[in-house]
Order: C-alpha cells, then structure tokens, then sequence
C-alpha cells in the first residue's frame, strides 16, 4: 500500500490540477495563442535555460571537489542532466537517487558526498527562491499577502533561517545525534554506521560553509536562477497575448516551489496550475495563462530531458570510468 499511495496521490494530485487550469480555457483560444509564439523570443529561452543549467553544474562540481579535486565542468555535466531527465520521466524523484549512487564511480566520488551535496543544492535553491518571493512582488507591485497569505517579511525570514543552517550546519547535529542514538539502541551496527556517515556529512556542510566557498555556491545559485527567471520573461515575451509580461518573475518562485508538492513525473499539473495562477493574478486572462504554463513547461522539459536522455545512451549507468576513457 505504501509503495502505492504516493504515485496514486501524485496522479491524482496532476489530475486535479490540470482539470481546475483547463475548466476555465478555450482550448482553440489556446491554440491560435501557441501559433502566434514569437520564434526569437522562444529560441532566446531554451539558451538561457542551458546557460542556468551550466551555472547549476559548476555549483555541484564545487560541491564534490571535496572528494576529487580534479573534477572539471564536463565530467559533472552530463551526471547531473541525465538525474533531472530522469526526474522528468520516472516516479518518485528516481533522478535524485541515480545522482546519489548512478555516477560516484565515474566522478570518483563517495556516496556520503554526493548525499551532502545534494542537500545543500536544495537548501540554496530554496533560499534563493524564497529571496525572490518575497523581494520581486513588492517591486512588481503586488499584494502578495492578498495572494497567498503571508507577506514579504515571512518569506525573508525563511531564507534568513536557511541562510544560518547554511552558515551553521551544526546547529542540527543535536537533533540528528538524538536520532542516531536512537537507531543505535533498535539496531546497533547500523546506528554506528548512520554514526560515522552523519559525521562525515557535517564535516563536508562545515567544510562547505567556509567564507570564501559559501559565496561561491550563493552566486553560483544567485546567478542560475535569475537566468532562469530570464526563461520565464521570455517565454511570457514570446506569447502576445500575455500583456503583463513581469507576472513571469512571480510565477518563477510560486511554480517551481509547487514541484515539492506530489505530482506525475514532470510535475505535470502542479507546475502549470501554479504558474497559470501567477500569471493571472496580474492581469493575464485564464486562457492566455494556462497557454503560458504549458508552454513554459515545454521549454523547462524538453531540451533538458533530451540531453540527459542522449548521455545516458553514450553512456550507460554502469559502465567503468575505465571503459569510458575519458573520466576521471
């Protein structure tokens, strides 16, 4: 029943929300929408979308360093594309764990780093997002309170505490000692391993909140998501019919905040109902939003899964770094 439930939740979680966005469109409307999507404006997009990804991976190669040191752009790249293809296409976050354990061998990487690394990816990602939120709606003129309950300074607040874990990792090591030392009461020799690995993660979060490092990582992040902020204006730039075109910088927060929901892979649904919901919160007709999201979701999801798709068939997981040849 476990394994069930959270796949069923999630489809049907999809299935309603893509029900609430097509109620109120016209599907034909939709269409002559999509027809008329400007091709400079589409195709300055998906290079924005690559040039937010390359920021991405220089981020997780300084984060697995620790471990290898010469590590470069190229031998992260693919890894991490081919984990969010896979996102893209399988159930329950199944790019996460190929991440995790798919590419330690080929980057020369032990589990327990790409684990802390990971973590640390979600945490800035999220204190960026949360940033964004509660900075770009004042500047957009918008009552942010009105539309989802909590103001500028709720949101402030969160990246400040995700900020100081960040900057202070051990400021959870008490509760996760609790949680060891209760395992290791249940079960001894594997409440010793969890022992050694949670010391080994703090030691990497630690080594990673040094000064220099932390303001690497926190541009690096800085940088990737205003440049995908960028694919989302542009893409609101290529559809005519959206005339409130800064709307798009609220739906870049609320939209990929509302992937942590249970969806279909893709996050089918969920994305596009919270995007659509931005976008007309300013102005935008039902139809002209709901156009918006999907095609956004189109542009997000196809080039990144067809690349990721490409490099897991040029090389397999699995395969030696030997036979490969050309990783370290």
């Amino acid at each position: 029943m476990r394994r069930t439930s959270r796949p069923l939740l999630g489809l049907g979680l999809a299935g309603l929300f893509l029900w609430l966005i097509l109620r109120q469109v016209d599907s034909d409307e939709m269409l002559r929408i999509l027809g008329g999507a400007r091709p400079d404006w589409t195709a300055l997009a998906i290079a924005a979308f690559f040039c937010g990804y390359a920021c991405r991976i220089e981020r997780w190669r300084l984060l697995l360093c620790h471990d290898n040191p010469t590590l470069r752009w190229r031998h992260c790249a693919g890894p991490l594309l081919a984990s969010v293809a896979a996102n893209n296409v399988l159930p329950f976050r199944l790019g996460d764990l190929l991440r995790l354990f798919g590419f330690n061998a080929r980057l020369g990487i032990g589990t327990t780093t790409a684990f802390a690394s990971l973590f640390q990816e979600r945490l800035l990602d999220l204190l960026v997002l949360l940033i964004i939120l509660g900075v770009l709606p004042v500047a957009l003129g918008l009552d942010i309170s009105r539309l989802m309950g909590a103001g500028t300074a709720v949101f402030l607040a969160g990246a400040s505490l995700i900020l100081g874990l960040l900057l202070r990792p051990t400021a959870i090591h008490p509760p996760v000692k609790i949680f060891v030392s209760f395992v290791t009461r249940w079960h001894a020799s594997l409440g010793q391993r969890l022992d050694r690995e949670s010391a080994r993660v703090f030691t990497l979060l630690t080594q990673s909140a040094q000064p220099r490092l932390a303001l690497r990582l926190l541009m690096w992040s800085m940088l990737a998501w205003l440049i995908e902020g960028l694919v989302f204006y542009c893409c609101a730039l290529a559809l005519p019919a959206i005339t409130q075109p800064a709307a798009a910088w609220l739906a870049l927060p609320l939209g990929t905040l509302a992937t942590l929901l249970p969806s279909s892979p893709g996050y089918l649904g969920t994305f596009d109902y919270f995007t659509a919901w931005a976008l007309s919160s300013a102005g935008n007709t039902a139809t002209a939003s709901a156009t918006y999201a999907f095609f956004l979701h189109a542009i997000l999801w196809g080039p990144v899964t067809l690349a990721g798709g490409c490099y897991v068939i040029a090389r397999p997981v699995g395969v030696s770094a030997r036979r490969q040849g050309n990783a370290p």
